[in-house]
């Protein structure tokens, strides 16, 4: 019987389960997400080689024309090496980790979630999925709200394959696409922002594009030429005062609307 309960756990059939059970499911990056990782025995017993969270999400790959959804891994936590799990057995092992500063953000069509895994050789590694909600830390909220205090709409936020704007350490970027109902409207097509802060200081990428004017105009969209980058640093403490923020996003636009 115990060779039959053995052989049914390495198909997942009578096998060990896995729950992680959080503190709390909303966070902002750099916090601190911990809770506990709990183990149930199967039938028969089974050796766990490690245990590990992921922290997950999705971004938007082309190719031949085509787009591809495809998962990453923002970040990876060892919440336990070897151990082995009795028939009947229950192991509660409480974890802690920081959120990097890049994961995406909870906003638009964008999941993020934690994956947990059990390495189990030669049979089925039982796993638990759990979606959290990412929201703005302090200096990208500020950012966003002086971006629409400028009278931009935010339209869509998507996760896409990209080698610009980042360390490489992630495959993708994260972009907010809003479009001008104010005072640029009619200047611009799009505005596009791409938000790097480690916390303390905060780079904001803009792509402007502006509206086509004339044939001139219209050859510069159909090349592309009518798409403007610009890069603004700020620090902490800059951010305090709004007036800062929306005067040198205003500048950086006008200089190219």
């Amino acid at each position: 019987m115990s060779f039959m309960n053995k052989m049914l756990a390495s198909v997942g059939i009578g096998a060990a389960t896995i729950d992680t059970i959080l503190t709390k499911t909303r966070f902002i990056p750099g916090e601190e997400v911990s809770g506990t990782v709990q183990i149930t025995g199967g039938k028969a017993a089974q050796p766990i080689d490690s245990i590990s969270i992921f922290l997950m999400t999705e971004y938007i790959r082309e190719s031949d024309d085509k787009k591809y959804r495809e998962q990453s891994a923002v970040a990876r936590h060892r919440v336990a090496d070897s151990i082995t799990i009795q028939p009947g057995e229950m192991k509660k092992i409480p974890f802690s980790f920081r959120i990097p500063f890049d994961v995406p953000l909870s906003i638009g069509h964008t999941p993020v979630w934690l994956k947990t895994g059990a390495d189990i050789k030669n049979a089925v590694d039982p796993s638990d999925k759990d979606y959290i909600t990412v929201n703005p830390g302090p200096l990208v909220r500020r950012a966003m709200e002086a971006i629409e205090g400028l009278d931009f709409v935010l339209r869509q936020t998507t996760c896409e394959a990209s080698s610009r704007y980042r360390s490489g350490r992630l495959p993708f970027i994260q972009e907010f696409e809003y479009v001008p109902t104010g005072m640029f409207r009619g200047k611009l097509d799009e505005l596009e922002a791409v938000f790097l802060s480690d916390g303390s200081s905060l780079e904001i990428i803009l792509e402007i594009d502006k509206k086509a004017r004339g044939l001139f105009g219209m050859l510069e969209e159909a090349m592309d030429m009518d798409e403007k980058h610009v890069r603004l640093a700020f620090t902490e403490r800059e951010l305090q005062d709004t007036s800062i923020l929306s005067s040198k996003i205003t500048a950086a636009i006008q200089r190219f609307a």
